[in-house]
């Protein structure tokens, strides 16, 4: 259902392009550096994701990410939306084929509002390939859209604006992520593939190939404090080539990005949700191929003996759905908000997670969508909402 609501992003983003108004709230944001942002005690990160609500109702979701407390959020920058067509000059950001009003208005709210941004690089453009969800044709492409982006957004790039105004700078975005749960065929096909005689997981190596564009795309700006996540993988996946949906569980994708020669970048993300509504956060998963909060140390040993001890985590997606509206797999309004102050102290003992992103801010009015937000699709506060605002910092 999850995914349903995400491939759905990119209508409201290109919506979102054409509407949006670039803001002069902007203008004193030198960098992303120099304001002070909410963290916990910890120093670990809290933030949302939620594209439907930034992209569609920005200032409305920017309210209430400054009532929630957060310190950062995640946003996508879809590549299929902001390059409809080929750029003459891809590592320049201000070259005509690149529309970035709808990011450039996100950002920039975020930073007048004192939040970090986690830009999502994901989904190649028909005339980079074949669908959103598959591998670019040619690396280059995506290497060089990765490092206009980061140029764009590295807190010195100089926009002009309306007529009579001043030339603003954009503010920056330091945090980078690349493409989202590779292990699942949603976001990347193909997941399987025979190889001599036998199977192996081809998401991992076409995901290798994205790793390492979008890490050396935004490095290539030379830019200090540029961290790029890789891996993103969703929590569970079926391992079965033969399957009607093929799937590869995270502990068997993250060993084939090694075999497949990935070895540089920042911090794994992972998303550890539930499976079953009756799982708590700390509940151990039955199946051997999920990995949730429950069961984290197992990635986290997985990390250690693929890049080492120094790899950091990120989670960047998380959430529970209330019940109502979804019985099914929802839970109750105040055991959400119970499983926030849970959830949050198993990742702070961890010691290793830099960043918990919870997914969403707002329920989705289909039923068939997510319910995971702290505000109800009516626009009402649930008890995870003052969960969050109140949660030590």
């Amino acid at each position: 259902m999850r995914t349903r609501f995400l491939t759905a992003v990119a209508s409201i983003l290109a919506v979102a392009g054409v509407a949006a108004v670039t803001t002069s709230t902007a203008d004193s944001a030198a960098s992303s550096d120099a304001v002070a942002y909410r963290t916990l005690q910890s120093g670990m990160l809290v933030g949302f994701y939620d594209d439907a609500q930034i992209y569609g109702r920005t200032d409305w979701a920017f309210k209430q990410l400054r009532g929630l407390r957060a310190g950062i959020v995640r946003i996508t920058i879809d590549w299929s939306t902001v390059a409809k067509r080929r750029p003459q000059k891809p590592a320049d950001p201000a070259d005509k084929a690149y529309n970035w009003t709808a990011v450039d208005n996100v950002i920039s709210k975020a930073s007048a509002n004192k939040v970090r941004v986690l830009a999502t690089i994901y989904g190649t453009p028909r005339w980079a390939g074949r669908a959103r969800n598959r591998l670019p044709r040619r690396m280059t492409d995506l290497r060089l859209f990765s490092h206009a982006a980061a140029r764009r957004y590295s807190g010195t790039y100089r926009v002009e604006t309306a007529e009579n105004e001043p030339v603003r700078r954009l503010p920056a975005v330091r945090h980078w992520l690349a493409w989202n749960e590779p292990n699942n065929p949603v976001f990347l096909k193909p997941q399987w593939k025979r190889f001599r005689g036998g199977w192996r997981p081809q998401s991992a190596f076409d995901y290798a190939k994205i790793c390492r564009a979008v890490w050396t795309g935004v490095h290539s700006t030379r830019l200090a404090g540029e961290r790029v996540s890789c891996g993103a993988t969703g929590p569970r996946g079926n391992d079965a080539p033969r399957s009607s949906r093929p799937s590869t569980s995270p502990l068997v994708f993250m060993t084939w990005l090694r075999r497949a020669g990935l070895k540089r970048f920042d911090a794994y993300a992972h998303h550890p949700y539930y499976s079953s509504r009756f799982e708590r956060p700390g509940t151990v998963p039955s199946s051997k191929k999920s990995v949730t909060l429950g069961n984290i140390g197992v990635l986290i040993k997985q990390i250690n003996r693929l890049w080492g001890r120094k790899m950091r985590l990120w989670v960047t997606e998380y959430g529970y759905q209330t019940s109502p509206p979804d019985r099914q797999f929802g839970v109750r309004y105040r055991t959400q908000a119970k499983y926030v102050h849970q959830a949050f102290a198993i990742a702070r003992k961890t010691r290793r997670i830099d960043m918990i992103v919870w997914f969403l801010i707002r329920d989705e009015k289909r039923l068939s969508g997510w319910q995971s937000g702290v505000i109800s699709s009516r626009g009402a506060r649930k008890p995870a909402y003052r969960a969050f605002a109140k949660m030590r910092r």
